[in-house]
């Protein structure tokens, strides 16, 4: 790998992982999170910060491969909705405290990653398999979601 495809990569790491701590800063969950009703297979809140970092680390890591095929291609611009919407999930879940809200934006993810993934398979198949991991977890919380709002509304 030369040195530009280097900085590249390291930029997408960076920016994924540096993009998803800022987001956390805005969006504690604090007291209120604390005092939902959650469902028996909720993680420990200690799960989700090493779970977010090496995810973060394979999200960035497959955008830049996607980069390096094609920047302006069908792949990237998936890779960059679902960014969006991964950014835009806890800021309406946690934030706004809307997991009834939170819910739809998840599912979005969640096709914008399988498109990712079904698109990325025969072009690029090491960052679809970079976002099966991905997928797995976003499906978790969005049963994890659908739990909480489900415990909590009234």
């Amino acid at each position: 790998m030369n040195k530009k495809k280097a900085q590249t990569l390291i930029l997408f790491v960076v920016l994924s992982l540096a993009g998803g701590s800022l987001i956390g800063v805005f969006s504690a969950p604090g007291s209120w999170y604390a005092e939902l009703e959650k469902p028996a297979f909720n993680p420990p809140n200690w799960v989700f910060g090493p779970v977010w970092t090496v995810l973060y680390v394979l999200i960035g890591i497959a955008g830049a491969r996607v980069w390096f095929l094609d920047r302006s291609g069908p792949l990237v611009r998936i890779w960059f909705v679902q960014m969006a919407l991964n950014y835009l999930w806890p800021l309406v879940f946690f934030a706004a405290r809307r997991p009834d809200l939170a819910l739809p934006v998840l599912l979005a993810m969640l096709v914008a990653i399988l498109s990712f993934i079904v698109l990325a398979w025969r072009r690029e198949r090491p960052s679809a398999l970079l976002f099966l991991p991905y997928l797995a977890w976003v499906s978790f919380a969005g049963l994890l979601n659908a739990a909480i709002w489900q415990l909590n509304s009234a």
